[in-house]
């Protein structure tokens, strides 16, 4: 799937897509439920929460 696909899919911008896949920006929890639906996946199998270490 592109991220032109996506993004339309989800009602955000291409660059917001490409920006969430290189970790420079967190969806918001809507955004985040929407695409794990598109995948037919849970929230939990498309994202992972790992704190940075300071």
């Amino acid at each position: 799937m592109t991220q032109k696909t996506l993004s339309e899919l989800i009602g955000v911008t291409r660059q917001t897509v490409n920006a969430i896949e290189g970790n420079k920006y967190s969806p918001s929890l809507e955004v985040a439920f929407k695409i794990a639906r598109v995948f037919d996946k849970t929230v939990e199998d498309v994202f992972r929460y790992e704190p940075e270490m300071k």
